[in-house]
C-alpha cells in the first residue's frame, strides 16, 4: 500500500485535514479524510505515597469535564519524555525525576495519525502550574484501589487513560 496523492484542505493550529489517495494492497487506488496531528505525551503520574495524580478537566469535544491523565501535544522535534515533563509542570505542577514508557497507541488509526506516548512519571517534586487560558484543570488524588475501581465501574471514559491505568495495574500485578 502506498501513498499516490495527498491534498491538505484544511492546515490548523493542532491538526491538518487532508484527502490522501493510496494504493490499496489488490492495487485500487481509494482515498480517504486524514487527519494529520503531530502526537502526544500522556503520563499516569504517581507521588510519593503512592497515589495517582488525574486531572478533570473541560472538554468541548465531550461537551463537559473528564477525569483523565494529564497529556500534551508535541512540539516539532520534541522527545515525547521531555514534553510529558513539561506538561506535568504545567498542568498538576509536578516535575518528575523518572518517567518510563508504558506504552504507545494510536488514539484512532481509521482517520487519523496521532501517536500518543504514554508514561509512568514518579519521584515527583513541586513547581508552580502554568495552565494555558483555556485550561480549566483540578487535580484529583486517588488510590490506586479508588482508580481500578472507577475503571471497572466504567466511570473512566478517556482511553489514553485507561491504558495508562491497566498497565499500571498490570505492573503492580494486581490484576484481580
Amino acid at each position: 500500500m502506498s501513498l499516490l496523492k495527498e491534498e491538505i484542505v484544511f492546515a490548523g493550529k493542532i491538526l491538518n485535514l487532508a484527502i490522501e489517495t493510496h494504493q490499496m494492497p489488490d492495487g485500487r487506488p481509494a482515498r480517504f479524510e486524514m487527519i494529520h496531528h503531530p502526537g502526544g505525551a500522556a503520563a499516569l503520574a504517581v507521588d510519593k505515597d503512592g497515589r495517582l495524580l488525574l486531572i478533570r478537566q473541560f472538554r468541548p469535544a465531550v461537551r463537559g469535564t473528564i477525569l483523565e491523565i494529564p497529556a500534551g501535544r508535541l512540539e516539532p522535534g520534541e522527545d515525547p519524555a521531555e514534553c510529558i515533563v513539561r506538561e506535568l509542570q504545567e498542568e498538576i505542577g509536578y516535575k518528575p525525576q523518572r518517567v518510563e514508557l508504558l506504552s504507545k497507541i494510536y488514539s484512532s488509526v481509521g482517520f487519523c495519525r496521532e501517536e500518543i506516548h504514554i508514561y509512568l512519571a514518579s519521584e515527583l517534586s513541586a513547581t508552580v502550574t502554568a495552565h494555558e487560558e483555556h485550561e480549566f484543570i483540578e487535580l484529583i488524588s486517588l488510590s490506586p484501589e479508588e482508580a481500578f475501581a472507577m475503571v471497572d465501574a466504567g466511570e473512566i471514559s478517556d482511553a489514553k487513560t485507561l491504558i495508562a491505568l491497566q498497565a499500571y495495574r498490570q505492573k503492580l500485578g494486581a490484576d484481580t
